[in-house]
């Protein structure tokens, strides 16, 4: 059985596995981060937040030097599941952690 956790991530629960919910690919345990089963881009923050108008002296752009954009892609489609920004340095977030085996309890009692 598949849960959608969020609009391009699915949780086997059979299996215990995060998955891509437009493709199906596994990315890693669901004990783990997800983000880790997830192809990982740093983006340029000047080619996110271009300048609205030419030549302007200031910018909607977050300094580079206090901050940085991280994509997360589906190795099966490419599909973005997440994106964060981050101070340098600052490792990846953990932001979804689930009791899988209350999740297991609840759905076999339905």
């Amino acid at each position: 059985m598949k849960l959608r956790i969020t609009e391009y991530l699915d949780l086997d629960l059979a299996t215990e596995q995060w998955c891509c919910q437009r493709c199906g690919q596994v990315l890693i345990g669901a004990r783990e981060n997800y983000k880790r089963g997830c192809l990982v881009a740093e983006r340029k923050l000047e080619e996110v937040h271009p300048p609205l108008t030419d030549g302007a002296a200031y910018s909607f752009c977050p300094d580079p030097d206090y901050c940085r954009l991280v994509e997360f892609y589906c190795p099966g489609c490419g599909v973005m599941i997440e994106n964060e920004y981050l101070p340098p340095g600052h490792p990846i977030t953990h932001d979804i952690e689930l009791d899988l085996d209350a999740l297991k309890a609840r759905h076999a009692a339905a």
